[in-house]
């Protein structure tokens, strides 16, 4: 070990922002497993490695004692005070037993070490980076597919997007860029396991803050979000000041702002309803685009009859019922749709 792997180590530092104590602290880990291995392991051994030299010195360590039982792991007080007048009882003595040739193995042992270390720490230092971004969004290329999972590059590590988490009807090809949003960070045997969705809500929030600065700035706030991913989603937002209107700054001029999200999504409708402090309201906005006639609440069940007009009732439930679900999930309220015909005759 010489200044040539001390140098080694500073540009290592530098370079990949691994701590050089990190890799010291590795390296005595492993001189210890190496001259055990190579010259029995009946003591306790201690290694310790010279910061600015990389000279390797091996002690034996050996507990103070007044009778001595075990020589290897003992050393009698009347002796340790050969060495040294201010040992005690049960003080720790180190003695140098460096054997002759530990050089070379060192150097073996170090070459193979830093190599896992550096693997490691940049598996750490991965970890660390992700496991703070939770959340946000990242864009990333499609590197490859595999078992219908969709492995993302994203630049100093892949990330996966799992089928669970791909948008229905979306097709994925090798190159494509996306936005995604970061699900989930694990620590595994493999290093870090990104976990990314396209379908999660979160990714929409997110690209409404990207798109419209009055969300960014907090000006206009986002109260909810329901999305069937692929196919529809509404948000309910509402503003802070009132000379902003919620529904022009989200669509933005000539909807340019709305189109670029819906763009991004691979043409998912996006309804952007009013939030209103008015339940009543709050649920006539939410089944935006049908007209409402009226709402009758009950606040108890948190349950709504809406009568919308007869020539909207299907508008209303939309296909399938999405748009009554995405409404019902919207406002947290049950949501019972009834036709003016259908609820006069109920009444």
């Amino acid at each position: 070990m010489n200044g040539d792997f001390i140098d080694a180590l500073h540009e290592i530092e530098k370079e990949k922002g691994i701590s050089k104590e990190i890799i010291f602290d590795a390296l005595e880990s492993a001189l210890i497993s190496s001259y055990k291995k190579n010259f029995g392991s009946a003591q306790n051994v201690l290694v310790e490695m010279n910061r600015e030299t990389g000279e390797v010195k091996v002690y034996a360590t050996k507990d103070v004692v007044e009778n001595v039982e075990n020589p290897y792991l003992e050393i009698s007080l009347e002796e340790a005070k050969e060495k040294n007048e201010n040992y005690q009882l049960e003080d720790v003595v180190r003695i140098e037993i460096t054997p002759k040739d530990f050089g070379r193995i060192a150097a073996q042992t170090a070459k193979q070490v830093v190599i896992q270390r550096i693997k490691d720490a940049e598996r750490d230092v991965i970890f660390d980076e992700f496991i703070n971004r939770e959340n946000e969004i990242i864009t990333g290329q499609i590197q490859r597919i595999s078992k219908n999972n969709v492995y993302i590059d994203l630049g100093k590590t892949e990330g996966i997007l799992p089928p669970a988490e791909q948008m229905e009807g979306e097709e994925y090809n090798q190159g494509d860029r996306l936005k995604l949003i970061i699900l989930e960070v694990k620590k595994t045997t493999k290093g870090p396991q990104i976990i990314l969705s396209r379908a999660n809500t979160s990714l929409v929030k997110r690209l409404f803050e990207l798109e419209v600065p009055e969300i960014n700035e907090g000006i206009v706030e986002i109260f909810s979000i329901s999305r069937e991913a692929g196919s529809r989603t509404k948000i309910g937002v509402y503003s802070k000041d009132p000379e902003v209107d919620p529904l022009g700054a989200c669509v933005g001029f000539k909807g340019s702002r709305v189109k670029a999200i819906v763009d991004e999504l691979n043409g998912e409708k996006i309804d952007i309803v009013i939030w209103s402090k008015d339940i009543e309201e709050f649920i006539a906005n939410s089944l935006s685009p049908s007209k409402v006639v009226k709402v009758i609440v009950n606040e108890k069940e948190k349950s709504a009859i809406v009568v919308v007009p007869d020539y909207q009732l299907s508008l209303a439930i939309g296909k399938e019922g999405q748009n009554a679900r995405l409404a019902a999930k919207l406002t947290n309220w049950k949501i019972d749709i009834k036709s003016e015909s259908q609820f006069n005759e109920f009444q």
